[in-house]
């Protein structure tokens, strides 16, 4: 929830939603604003272990970060892997919110960045929201003066174009 109010993060409103249609979800924001997939990975283990009970379901946002900061795309397709085969082989079901490279880049770091996300839940039976952005693109009424995050109006619209793909996941 970058520069959000308390409970208008994706989280937040994700619980929301879903205890809206019924579904009784608690939902933990382990989100770290500006992390990258490495740092992600260095924190994953200690935040399960720190869970009351093991979680249904991992939802899993990270590598923009990474694609802002140019990290290589093997980097951020490696760091993911850990985190997918972490998350396996505790038998935690995962949904994957996909990144895609922005448009401003270079061809070939879109053209290795863009199938990571796709690529790895195809490999662990992931859930997958190929580019979890795509309903504020062409929107700019929907995202911070930063031009990168979205507004509370914006996680709402994210909110409502994903929240079918977290209930199949749950």
């Amino acid at each position: 929830g970058y520069h959000l109010r308390e409970g208008e993060s994706y989280p937040a409103r994700l619980e929301a939603a879903l205890r809206a249609r019924g579904v009784n979800a608690r939902i933990t924001n382990a989100g770290i604003s500006g992390e990258t997939t490495g740092e992600g990975l260095q924190r994953l283990r200690a935040t399960l272990d720190a869970q009351a009970k093991p979680p249904e379901l991992v939802i899993v946002s990270l590598g923009a970060n990474d694609m802002f900061r140019g990290t290589p795309p093997a980097e951020t397709r490696a760091n993911l892997e850990q985190i997918l085969q972490e998350l396996k082989q505790r038998r935690t079901r995962v949904l994957l919110l996909g990144v895609m490279a922005a448009p401003d880049l270079r061809a070939d770091y879109a053209r290795d960045f863009n199938p990571i996300y796709p690529g790895l839940a195809h490999a662990y039976g992931a859930e997958l929201v190929p580019f979890f952005l795509q309903p504020l693109v062409g929107k700019p009424d929907l995202l911070q003066a930063d031009k990168v995050h979205p507004t509370a109006l914006g996680v709402e619209e994210i909110v409502a174009a994903t929240i079918d793909e977290v209930v199949d996941a749950l």
